[in-house]
């Protein structure tokens, strides 16, 4: 029978198990497929009718109450148009050859698609 080497005690002690990393941007990779499944909003509900009452109040003062319908349908239509947004930057920064999206990225899709354009 073959003998095995023992290591020492306070060796054994002193070896501990490594945390494991991940790579950088799996988790971020992780994070984009985990919200494409999902269907909920992702701008908290609350600050979000904060910002529409505020807006509403510095263009109109006639406007003062809004149905929670309302609310709902003008958030996701917000959150749809900066998907969109997001993702023309997206195609933008790729066709520079790069993978970070840049300020530069998102001006130059809000010039190409008019958004934020004065009348």
């Amino acid at each position: 029978m073959a003998r095995v080497k023992q290591t020492p005690r306070h060796a054994r002690e002193n070896q501990e198990r490594k945390k494991r990393r991940n790579k950088p941007g799996t988790v971020a990779l992780r994070e984009i497929r985990k919200f494409q499944k999902t269907f909920k909003l992702l701008i908290p509900y609350a600050p979000f009718v904060r910002c529409v009452r505020e807006i509403t109040s510095q263009v109109s003062s006639l406007v003062t109450r809004w149905t929670p319908e309302a609310l709902l349908s003008l958030q996701e239509a917000a959150e749809d148009c900066l998907v969109r947004m997001f993702e023309a930057g997206w195609l933008c920064a790729l066709h520079a050859k790069r993978v970070t999206l840049m300020k530069k990225d998102i001006e130059l899709t809000r010039r190409l698609t008019g958004i934020g354009r004065p009348w």
